[in-house]
């Protein structure tokens, strides 16, 4: 016994029992009587034994961590989203033994991502974002290796852990046409990923629950400049547009600083809502009509679901329906 802490062999010897009918007791597996497992486990509650994890690994044949791939291209305002997310994953995790190494991908370069599995460092993964031509998803496929995502994708064999965006920017859209704002612009981001057609979707669909078609010529997307959100706004204004729908809080916070800096005032002049709301447009002047999601809990959701399937078990697609429409001073 070194330092005050026990070990396998000290209690086989205090027994008078093997090596491997102890890990047998503690692992749960492997033919062993009950009475010798419970005193074997009466021993280890009433000395405090704590089993090495780098044994506990080998004996199993378990690394106890996951990796969480984050995209190397996210900037400030996507960063509450993945905090809130790894809140939840490290919820999870903690109380089942398990670590997190972070892998970051930039664009379709997953070499960290390659050298994490190829090297046997994890049990699972959890991909944080869905693209249209997701690569890591098909490596992660042919790797064999149990992972799910945050996100939603067309490949019915990936495990998909998601918000339901879609049915939230139905209901928002539905409700903004409800007020009487039915000439809608909407701004979005990169067409390539799948969140910004799952909102587009959600988008025309609240149209199409009113009776209605939205106006192609107020819809932009690839917006990844303050140049272009400029001369995008500078044009819808002069098509007389009820409001302005932003697919998420980096292009409702752009729309608000070009409207301050250009004199255009919030609600009088433009009314504006995002279908993303997050810590930046907390504080935003005038209050910003938004959705609230529960991101904490989505990546709870998708860190309980990977250790499900490491486990052996199977596990269903998720839509969290848990958000809500907040309305503001942005679209009186």
């Amino acid at each position: 016994m070194k330092d005050g802490k026990i070990t396998i062999s000290d209690i086989a010897n205090e027994l008078g029992v093997s090596k491997t009918t102890v890990s047998r007791a503690i692992s749960g597996k492997g033919r062993i009587g009950d009475d010798t497992k419970s005193r074997i486990m009466q021993y280890i509650e009433e000395h405090n034994y704590i089993p090495n994890v780098a044994a506990k690994s080998l004996a199993q044949q378990k690394t106890y961590s996951i990796a969480v791939v984050w995209p190397g291209d996210y900037n400030a305002v996507d960063l509450p989203f993945f905090q809130k997310c790894m809140f939840g994953i490290n919820e999870i995790t903690s109380d089942f033994g398990y670590d997190i190494i972070i892998s970051i991908i930039n664009g379709d370069n997953i070499t960290s991502l390659k050298r994490i599995v190829d090297n046997h460092k994890v049990d699972g993964v959890i991909l944080t974002r869905t693209m249209v031509d997701d690569i890591p998803a098909k490596y992660l496929k042919q790797s064999g290796l149990p992972f799910v995502v945050i996100g939603s994708t067309e490949d019915d064999d990936i495990v998909q852990i998601d918000n339901d965006h879609f049915d939230a920017c139905r209901e928002m859209t539905s409700i903004l046409i409800a007020k009487g704002l039915k000439r809608l612009a909407l701004l979005g981001g990169q067409s390539n990923h799948v969140i910004t057609r799952t909102r587009y979707k959600g988008f025309v669909q609240g149209f199409k629950d009113n009776g209605l078609e939205p106006y192609d010529d107020l819809i932009y997307m690839d917006l990844d400049s303050d140049l272009k959100i400029e001369t995008i706004i500078n044009d819808i204004l002069k098509k007389k547009i009820d409001g302005v729908i932003c697919m998420d809080d980096n292009i409702a916070g752009k729309v608000l600083a070009i409207c301050r800096a250009n004199n255009i005032k919030i609600p009088q002049e433009m009314r504006v809502a995002s279908f993303y709301n997050s810590s930046i447009l907390e504080n935003a002047t005038p209050s910003v009509t938004s959705l609230n999601f529960n991101d904490r809990n989505l990546g709870a959701v998708a860190a309980r679901s990977l250790l499900e399937i490491i486990d052996g078990r199977v596990v269903a697609n998720q839509k969290l329906g848990n958000y809500e429409v907040i309305l503001k001073e942005s679209t009186k």
